[in-house]
Order: structure tokens, then sequence, then C-alpha cells
């Protein structure tokens, strides 16, 4: 079933240009980030904890959210745009091509969404009994936050280069 939706992930890239809510892009999440989360934790024997889940559907949610967050320029040459529409308009972003005080306005706005999502991590990995392979998963969910950080580091810069958080600060979220 997971592999079906990335499929259907794929179908979707083909249709659809640009998401009018956060709950259409939600729903391609559902499609395209969710599905690897599942994945993971059908090798680990617990795509039947309905908690994790849960969880780790949020977790791929964030980092799908992170990475639309970076690509804003290189999605706009592929033709496509992951910001909600309304989002757009209610911080009055008229061009997404260039900075503007709009835009980031809107990049923070997502921003928070995203940390919202990925502080699900934590739990994910408790949920996964701590160990090795929950600080692994839960890792995964400190990356989405480095790059944040990164983002906010960049001073929402993202048409001079893709902001990505540096090694120390990755090995820095792997120590906490």
């Amino acid at each position: 079933e997971p592999f079906l939706r990335l499929i259907e992930a794929n179908r979707i890239d083909q249709r659809v240009s640009a998401y009018e809510t956060w709950a259409d892009v939600k729903h391609y999440c559902v499609h395209s980030a969710d599905p690897v989360g599942r994945l993971v934790l059908g090798v680990l024997g617990r795509d039947g904890d309905a908690e994790a889940v849960a969880l780790s559907d949020d977790v791929c949610t964030g980092l799908q959210l992170v990475n639309f967050l970076q690509d804003v320029p290189r999605d706009l040459e592929l033709g496509r745009v992951y910001l909600p529409a309304e989002d757009l308009r209610r911080f009055g972003v008229e061009v997404l091509d260039r900075p503007s005080p709009e835009l980031r306005r809107v990049l923070e706005f997502e921003a928070e969404r995203a940390r919202a999502l990925l502080a699900s991590g934590e739990e994910l990995g408790r949920r996964l009994g701590g160990g090795r392979v929950g600080r692994a998963v839960a890792l995964f969910a400190r990356g989405g936050l480095a790059a944040l950080e990164a983002l906010e580091r960049a001073d929402w810069d993202i048409f001079n280069g893709r902001p990505r958080p540096s090694r120390a600060r990755l090995a820095l979220a792997a120590l906490r």
C-alpha cells in the first residue's frame, strides 16, 4: 500500500502544479512523504501500531514541508508551487521568484507548521523503545529542525543557494 501511494504521488505531480489549501498539500504528503515512514515502520515490525504510524506521518509530512521551503525556486523552475495559495494570499505574496518581506513571512509561517509536525519525532523515538532504532528515527526529525535553523540563519534567503545545516549542526543534533 505505501508503494501504491508513492506511485500516486508521481501521478499527482503530473496533474497538479499548485495547491490551494494546507489540506491539499497535506493530502499530497499522504502520498509523497508519509509512505516512507510507514515502510520504515513495516521493516521494524511496528506498522500495526496506530500511534507510531500517526507520529511517523507527522514527521514525514514535516520533513516534506521543510523540503518545500528549501526548494521554492527549484520547484518554480519545474512549474510547481507547494506553498498553499491561501497562505500566499493571506500574507500578500504576489511573486515567488524573488525575495520579499511577504514571502519571508509565509516561509516563517510554514516553518512553524513544520516544527510542530517534527516535534512528533521525539515521541516516535520513545514509542519505538528508544535505543539505537528509536534514536535513529528521532534523528530524522532533528535533521528537519536543523534544516529549519539553517533557513533562519540564512535569513530565509532561498534564492542564493539551498540553505542546509552544516555537518557540525547535524552532528550536534545527533548528540542531542
